[in-house]
């Protein structure tokens, strides 16, 4: 992105851009001084008949011969077509009135104005003047109107528009350093930023390439999902290019006008061959490069008339000028294929998600300007933040800087930094939403039935923190769980672990409960969603196998995915799907049941102080545990002392219980993968009171 202060043409190589394609300056002056003249003679006009109807007024004949006969009249003056009367008398002081009226035949009418001591005299009549005033009253009108018309058909037929300089390109010219980013400020992307170092080391010197034969790649196309720093990489590029740098949008390309896409393109090509060697960059290239295909939208004639112009003058250039062209898109798979070619795109750089090492990085960029105290483990935030991107990371060092000042403190912490996170996933705590006591117990029993069968299993991520204090997105409460360690790769069992901790919530509702809310409908959704992944995408399925049964329509924004099967092998998805989810909702319900005392005593400590963390939860968890394990085995010594006496009861009748339901239980876990991004379960909206829980 671009600085809208920067001006183009402010460059040492830019001079030739001045004038190129317009009007010199004393051309757009006459045009100028010729339209305020126009506009002044029409002024002048309306105003000059103005002011004659309000000093001017017409009486008839008889009315003058009346003010004649009482001396009334100063002056007479007799026209060709009208005799105007000038009264002794004027009714404002400074302003003269007058009157005028037609001409009558009237022989004595000489004599009675010389009776009544009235001065008259008779016009002089000038045809000359009439008949040259009359022609210049037309002719200077229809000469303004012409030129104003061929200066606006001589801009329609250089830039295939009604308007002036439409068809002109709207690139903004940067020159090295006017962007203020370097390399050095992009972290996280040493793949990409590698790969563009090569281009801009080509540019600044490209004998040794040219050397042994090498030439310069004509394209690079950086692709990737929103927020990894495409635009930051070319920002990166402009700033350390020694070389012109041209940037725009791909809908700048686009106008109401025919023609004009085209006629953009045309112009940028030319400027940036006199500025050779240099850089164009265009953002958002699917705007104009979407692929013809009438699955994508095609037949627009105007869209396509710009690519058209577009390949043509990335196949017409010479690479031996130094011409490079930069492209970013986050949705590649729309692209047309002719644009995509080697020999126009040579390169595609992606700009993926960070990693863990990634992130750290990012966050040190970011924090570089931020005052930390001894506390912040930054490593510990990025594992925190598995799945966020570049703009994610940024915001959140930013929110933390925030929180500080918020606090009246001057450097950041550990615990800003972490609130941060929690602010930017499900929003700010709501300090007004106060909710009843029944639905406080709902809401904190289905957050600890979250973190119990996460902690349950062994394929589960740790709990780092329990809350049931309202949040701005919509939670009443969810549960952040945070890796160990950052993992590529996710087995079955840790995909079938996390769908029981999704379901958990419900579980823990209807057990304590024994009915259910509006609450778990996020977690159904997106234990749902990945359910059907794990059968359609990632062959974890019996009964479908390593069929691949459903495709994401796009690679880098999270949209619909597209079945490729038969509506008969669509319906025993479902079913499987079904399937699924009912033995993770069971398994969820067993673990819970076998562990009732250690919810209800989670569950009571959490209502009371609203936030707790993993440490305290897991503190819990194994004095309840130890508990639970002394007590069984006090059971058992006394049964072996009392062999003749009844045998005691081991469990209690939760514990019976859950033995009953283990019975019935298949012995398939049923878990699910780490979606990246999401360690925290957020809950969603109650359709019908808006109450919300995880």
């Amino acid at each position: 992105m671009m600085d809208n202060n920067q001006q183009p043409g402010n460059g040492p190589n830019n001079g030739s851009n001045n004038n190129n394609g317009k009007p010199s300056k004393n051309g757009q002056t006459i045009m100028i001084f010729l339209v305020v003249t126009l506009i002044a003679l029409v002024g002048m006009s309306i105003f000059n008949n103005m002011l004659k109807n309000s000093t001017e007024k017409e009486i008839t004949y008889n009315k003058f011969m009346e003010m004649v006969e009482k001396k009334e009249v100063k002056k007479v003056d007799i026209q060709s077509s009208k005799i105007v009367i000038t009264p002794k008398e004027q009714p404002f002081p400074g302003v003269t009135m007058t009157y005028y009226t037609g001409v009558v035949p009237d022989p004595n009418l000489t004599e009675k104005l010389i009776a009544a001591g009235v001065d008259f005299n008779g016009a002089i009549p000038d045809m000359t003047s009439a008949i040259l005033y009359n022609i210049l009253s037309i002719a200077i009108p229809l000469i303004l109107i012409w030129v104003v018309l061929g200066f606006f058909l001589r801009k329609m037929s250089k830039g295939g528009g009604m308007m002036g300089g439409v068809g002109k390109s709207k690139a903004k010219v940067y020159v090295q350093k006017e962007t203020g980013v370097t390399f050095r400020d992009v972290a996280g992307q040493d793949e990409a930023k590698e790969s563009l170092q090569e281009v801009v080391d080509f540019l600044e010197n490209p004998g040794k390439y040219t050397k042994i034969g090498a030439k310069l790649p004509k394209g690079a196309l950086l692709v990737g999902p929103p927020g990894t720093g495409k635009t930051l990489l070319a920002k990166a590029v402009a700033g350390e290019a020694h070389a012109p740098f041209f940037s725009l949008s791909g809908s700048d390309f686009v106008e109401m006008f025919v023609g004009v896409g085209a006629s953009r393109v045309r112009d940028l090509f030319e400027e940036a061959k006199k500025n050779a060697p240099c850089i164009i960059f265009i953002d958002e290239i699917d705007a104009i490069g979407k692929s013809r295909d009438s699955r994508y939208g095609g037949g627009n004639d105007e869209r396509e008339q710009t690519l058209n112009q577009l390949l043509a003058e990335m196949d017409g250039f010479d690479t031996s000028k130094g011409l490079l062209i930069l492209a970013a898109t986050n949705r590649p798979e729309v692209l047309d294929q002719a644009l995509l070619r080697p020999g126009r795109f040579d390169r595609r750089v992606v700009v993926d998600k960070p990693d863990l090492k990634g992130r750290v990085d990012i966050l040190k960029v970011h924090s570089k300007n931020v005052l930390l105290d001894d506390t912040v483990d930054l490593e510990a935030i990025a594992l925190a933040t598995s799945g966020a991107v570049g703009s994610d990371l940024a915001n959140m060092i930013n929110e933390a800087a925030i929180l500080a000042v918020k606090k009246g403190r001057n450097v950041v912490s550990q615990s800003d930094l972490f609130e941060s996170v929690e602010v930017v996933l499900v929003g700010k705590e709501k300090k007004n939403k106060i909710l009843s006591k029944e639905e406080r117990r709902i809401v904190s029993y289905h957050e600890v039935g979250h973190a119990l069968v996460s902690a349950l299993q062994k394929d589960s991520e740790p709990v780092q923190k329990i809350t049931i204090v309202p949040r701005t997105m919509g939670a009443l409460g969810y549960v952040m769980n945070v890796p160990e360690e950052e993992k590529f790769l996710n087995s079955e069992g840790e995909i079938r672990a996390k769908i029981i901790e999704f379901v958990a919530g419900r579980a823990a509702e209807e057990l304590v409960f024994n009915s259910v809310t509006t609450g778990a409908a996020n977690d159904i959704e997106q234990a749902t969603k990945l359910t059907r992944a794990m059968i359609t995408q990632y062959g974890m399925s019996e009964t479908f196998g390593m069929m691949g049964i459903e495709s994401p329509e796009n690679q880098y924004l999270e949209g619909r995915t597209m079945l490729n099967c038969s509506d008969r092998t669509a319906a025993e998805v479902d079913r499987e799907v079904m399937k699924v989810l009912k033995d993770a909702y069971v398994e969820a319900k067993r673990l819970l049941s076998k562990h009732r005392i250690a919810l209800d005593k989670i569950a009571a400590f959490l209502i009371e102080k609203e936030t707790i963390t993993g440490k305290e939860f897991m503190k819990i968890f194994h004095e309840v545990e130890a508990e639970d394990k002394a007590a069984l085995e006090g059971s058992a010594a006394g049964a072996v002392e009392g062999a003749s006496q009844p045998q005691l009861e081991a469990e209690s009748n939760h514990q019976v219980k859950a033995a009953e339901i283990d019975a019935s239980v298949s012995g398939d876990n049923v878990q699910q993968i780490q979606k990246q991004s999401e360690n925290v379960d957020t809950v969603d909206k109650n359709p019908d009171n808006n109450t919300v829980c995880e």
